[in-house]
């Protein structure tokens, strides 16, 4: 049966997990196929209970590439070739705290990554996401954080979002949680998530998501990550990797556990040591939008000898490129 007719056990077994290793507040989810999907399905959600419609974003976003959630990219020259989008969106300048005024009233929801991936993996600073989640409060908007990339044990925790003391109302995230199959899932309070049971009836829909394989698989992946050493030993093998990767063409290492990228002098460098390392064995990759950048968000299993092998090949291909 597709998802939906009947209760399934692997999907309540999944679903109680994540409630568990969620903040208490954070209590009901709904499983999709994606991280684009649940982003939909999020930002409906907001509009919904809010019974708003202005959605803000961030510059230098990324959230997917269906037309909802391409509208909240930040970037006009990706949107503009698939317009017209979604009305009634702005957007604000990512850690800048003077654009808080910008959310108001009129505001649905405000959606952040809790690390801005494709912009160069951007943390928070100066208790940013806070400040963002005050506002919110004081004028009755919703908290979208997009925990896709960052999410499920990335960063050390389970949630990107708890390095940063900020609870989102709605808190969304895929990849990694189906240790390989795909799936997605955003999650909030049941008071709010309630609201797309009616007016209309079934306000938010979905075919295949949460079906029981993939429910099954995220179950054993989920249990695997929160009850062994792996979200610890990220931090760990951050520490590692930060001390190994010294070189003149790194300018900056950005991220947090094993979310991170290596700011290189130019796009040109960063493309050939993307290009030399597949030849070597060694699977990096870009960064949609700072080219500058070259991602390293290898397996959270990953071993020490492995880092230490990886590291060498780029440090060997850097010294070539001076």
């Amino acid at each position: 049966m597709v998802y939906g007719e009947f209760i399934l056990d692997p999907s309540i077994k999944l679903v109680k997990l994540i409630s568990k290793l969620l903040p208490k507040n954070l209590n009901s989810t709904y499983l999709t196929n994606s991280g684009t999907e649940a982003i939909e399905g999020a930002v409906k959600l907001a509009r919904r209970y809010t019974r708003r419609k202005e959605v803000i974003a961030s510059t230098n976003a990324y959230h997917g590439s269906t037309m909802g959630a391409l509208t909240f990219m930040g970037i006009k020259s990706r949107r503009d070739p698939f317009g017209p989008l979604i009305p009634k969106v702005k957007f604000i300048t990512y850690n800048e705290e003077k654009d808080l005024k910008i959310i108001s009233s009129e505001t649905a929801a405000v959606i952040l990554e809790t690390i801005q991936g494709g912009a160069g993996f951007i943390t928070p600073k100066n208790n940013y996401l806070q400040k963002v989640k005050k506002r919110c409060n004081e004028v009755g908007a919703l908290l979208i954080l997009d925990e896709i990339q960052s999410g499920i044990g990335r960063t050390g925790k389970m949630f990107g979002f708890e390095d940063y003391n900020c609870t989102p109302d709605i808190v969304v995230y895929g990849k990694g949680l189906g240790g390989g199959l795909p799936i997605g899932a955003f999650t909030s309070n049941k008071k709010v998530m309630d609201s797309l049971h009616k007016d209309p009836i079934m306000g938010h829909i979905t075919t295949f998501g949460g079906n029981p394989v993939v429910s099954a698989c995220a179950y054993a992946t989920l249990k695997k990550i929160s009850s062994s050493k792996i979200m610890s030993n990220c931090i760990k093998k951050e520490q590692l990797l930060k001390s190994l990767l010294v070189h003149p063409l790194i300018k900056e290492i950005r991220g947090k556990g094993l979310m991170l990228c290596l700011i290189m002098e130019n796009s040109i460098i960063a493309n050939n040591l993307i290009l030399r390392a597949k030849d070597n064995g060694l699977l990096l990759f870009w960064l949609l939008i700072n080219k500058s950048a070259v991602r390293i968000t290898p397996p959270l299993t990953i071993t020490n000898k492995e880092i230490q092998k990886g590291c060498k090949i780029i440090i060997d291909i850097l010294n070539k490129l001076i």
